[in-house]
């Protein structure tokens, strides 16, 4: 009928009715034709959308985002759902043919992954439901198959706890991939792994699934040539802290938080015009380091008002029992402990935050104590100390100290100390002192020492620490150092809170998880003390050394714990300080890059050593673990830079951390530039791992003019003992 009647339309128009009648002919046509289409064109041909970058694993795709057609059709299409899991951790493996063949050790521990973060839960839920709804017939008759490795990696990409958008800024890469075109950005586009996610629409029937489209994590085939960075900082450049920029006539290029540039750096960090000297090896490094490993504009002009350093020859030395306290840093060390009795340096209180890097002699007094220190450098362009502290061979750890979190967990630090401190607690509405409230253990001490006392700013610190509760146990002027200390005690419970008649600042809410901290903003309220059985932090830990073997009864998973410690130390003892070829008596800044229970630190406690342990942001929260065992660590996404100088550390250990990060970083070649980074000339790497990353790996670290000194491969697995060089062409 409706095309009869057109067909009448048309002849009609044919007589002259005029051109209205034409025109409207025209028009019913083109709807029509519109409508038939519109029926019978497939929804599929809808635009798909790549994720250009994996920082931001659970958050949806960009509508925005572009893909080329020559690097959508160069991806390895292995299409895989994205499983996620909560299931407890693998138990160790108690023995594998690599280590008995070549360290007569238990094989490495395999761990499944979780988030920390309690509102992705809902996100995890969500998936779940799903899952459930596709469930196989063997899971139905009660078999359970096993997940293999790619499906395991995939649990590890559910969050990264609080991760912002990405700072655009102006970043140089200086590395070409030789692929024949000489476009990096294209080549690193094309042969490095990209994951396709297709996100469907609400009520298709892909129900919102996603998919992977996996490539290797090294591409085989790749061939790198590396330059040198050209930045402001040259020899001492910290890629997500010093972020060059031009605005204004003052260029700045250190900023107050932690702003990573959009491509990770491929560039190499340069040494200094004056070269580098081997490190002074410890305990010698307590006393002397050579100058131009820690050469900065500013360092000379602190070394003339300081005494406590002295420039000797091409040595940097550090006088004993000097600081910048008068009468040394062991009388003050003797008042803190007159003071308050219960605070015993080295039983009592183990584990402790030094805020900022000024004076690292009382380091270094603590040192002698048995008591670990951790030195928070607050970089600025005053002095670079925390480089100083490094190279001496002392914990140090670079961060902003701003509006975001720290990168530790809750209730962790025995003490924490901030000599001639001079920042403004209570400034902001006080957050800089509640984040210190949230790291700080419950009944743990919070040590000020000032020279110079402000009366606005005395009042100001009466009221803040009244309003969080905090009591003082001391405050006293010491008659031969000249200094005012104040000692300040974090309440054991929360029945105090109660008693508060101005309920400000507030408590938080009971969803906001208080170990979330990485690029998590400060909160203005108060955490409240944790109370059950099964949080950490309700009692104080054992006193040193027996802390080190005693596992928190708050733990839920002892047997993994004392299976992770038997682990590692079979291996240490077998294999890694005897068959490796590494002389440990010039090893002193360890790095555990994918740290789990500490088993590793502790088993290398008795080398004279201090290990700081990496927990990656996407793995399972274990670092109030390794804090409750006496050891130091931080969260860290290894898909950006980490916060430390060049040339900080003397051994990097990767036990399969690049196959956990698999489908994370959207240049994995960059923490391997990375640890070129962090790495001291003639330091060492020594990376467990599968055979398909070690093979193309040594292809990289060769091109870094890497030595690799030991390769054994048993059954898919593998062990690299590599060897940075002083000398590149």
């Amino acid at each position: 009928m409706a095309i009869a009647r057109l067909a009448r339309l048309g002849r009609q128009a044919k007589r002259p009715f005029g051109l209205c009648v034409k025109m409207t002919a025209v028009a019913i046509l083109g709807l029509c034709f519109i409508f038939v289409w519109s029926m019978f064109s497939s929804p599929a041909t809808s635009v798909t959308n790549q994720r250009e970058s994996f920082d931001d694993i659970s958050e949806p795709t960009s509508a925005t985002t572009k893909v080329s057609d020559s690097r959508t059709q160069s991806i390895e299409k292995n299409p895989k759902k994205h499983e996620i899991s909560r299931e407890e951790n693998k138990k160790v493996n108690p023995e594998s043919d690599l280590d008995k063949k070549v360290n007569g050790t238990v094989s490495s521990v395999v761990h499944r992954h979780e988030s920390r973060k309690k509102n992705n839960r809902k996100q995890v839920s969500n998936v779940k439901k799903e899952k459930d709804s596709v469930k196989s017939s063997n899971e139905e008759t009660g078999e359970k198959n096993e997940k293999s490795e790619e499906e395991e990696q995939e649990e590890e990409q559910i969050v990264v706890d609080g991760k912002e958008e990405e700072f655009e800024s102006e970043s140089e890469v200086n590395v070409d991939i030789d692929n024949g075109d000489g476009d990096l950005v294209q080549a690193v586009d094309e042969e490095l792994a990209v994951e396709k996610v297709e996100d469907d629409s609400v009520g298709s029937r892909g129900q919102g699934k996603k998919r992977k489209f996996k490539g290797p994590v090294f591409d085989p085939k790749a061939h790198y040539s590396w330059r040198l960075c050209s930045t402001r900082s040259k020899q001492n450049y910290i890629p997500c802290i010093d972020i060059e920029s031009s605005t204004g006539k003052i260029p700045s290029y250190r900023h107050r938080e932690r702003s990573c540039p959009r491509a990770p750096p491929m560039c190499l960090v340069p040494l200094s015009h004056g070269g580098y000297g081997p490190p002074v090896p410890w305990p010698e490094s307590k006393l002397k380091i050579f100058y131009k490993n820690v050469a900065h504009p500013k360092l000379a002009a602190y070394i003339k008002k300081h005494n406590w350093l002295v420039e000797y020859g091409e040595y940097l030395t550090f006088p004993q029992n000097q600081s910048e306290f008068k009468g040394g840093v062991l009388h003050y060390l003797e008042a803190i402990e007159e003071m308050v009795p219960d605070i015993e340096w080295g039983k009592n209180i183990r584990v402790v935050l030094e805020i900022g890097c000024a004076d690292s002699s009382f380091v270094a007094s603590l040192h002698d104590k048995e008591v670990i220190t951790l030195s928070l450098g607050l970089k600025d362009d005053l002095v670079d100390l925390a480089q100083v502290a490094l190279e001496r061979g002392f914990p140090a750890f670079v961060s902003p100290f701003g509006t975001r979190r720290l990168p530790f967990p809750s209730a962790v630090f025995d003490a924490i100390h901030c000599g001639g401190c001079s920042i403004p607690w209570h400034s902001n509405g006080g957050k800089l002192l509640l984040e210190m409230n949230r790291i700080l253990r419950p009944g743990g001490y919070f040590i000020l020492s000032t020279k110079h006392d402000n009366i606005e700013e005395e009042e100001a610190m009466i009221t803040l620490m009244a309003s969080i509760c905090w009591n003082i146990l001391a405050h006293k002027t010491d008659e031969v150092s000249d200094v005012g200390v104040k000692i300040y005690q974090k309440p054991e419970s929360n029945d105090i809170y109660e008693l508060r008649r101005k309920k400000n600042p507030p408590l938080c809410k009971e969803h906001e998880n208080p170990d979330a901290a990485w690029y998590v903003p400060m909160k203005t309220c108060l955490h409240t003390i944790p109370s059950a059985i099964e949080q950490h932090g309700t009692e104080w830990p054992e006193e040193w050394p027996k802390r080190l073997e005693t596992f928190p009864d708050w733990s839920n998973d002892k047997e993994k714990l004392i299976a992770d410690a038997n682990h590692w130390k079979a291996i240490i003892e077998n294999s890694y300080l005897a068959g490796l070829g590494i002389d440990w008596s010039n090893i002193r800044n360890v790095m555990d890059m994918k740290a789990i229970y500490g088993g590793f630190a502790a088993a290398l406690a008795q080398q004279k050593i201090w290990v700081m342990n990496v927990v990656p942001v996407h793995a399972t929260d274990t670092l109030p673990i390794i804090y409750e065992r006496g050891l130091l660590g931080v969260y860290h996404d290894w898909c950006e830079s980490f916060g430390t100088y060049p040339r900080s550390y003397d051994l990097l250990h990767a036990d399969h951390l690049f196959s956990r990060l698999k489908n994370r970083c959207k240049q994995p070649v960059s923490i391997v530039v990375e640890m070129d980074r962090i790495l001291r000339p003639r330091g060492w790497a020594v990376i467990r791992d599968k055979v398909e990353i070690l093979e193309p790996l040594e292809g990289i670290l060769r091109s870094l003019h890497w030595e690799i000194r030991m390769t054994y491969v048993q059954n898919k697995e593998g062990i690299m003992c590599a060897q940075k060089t002083l000398w590149r062409p």
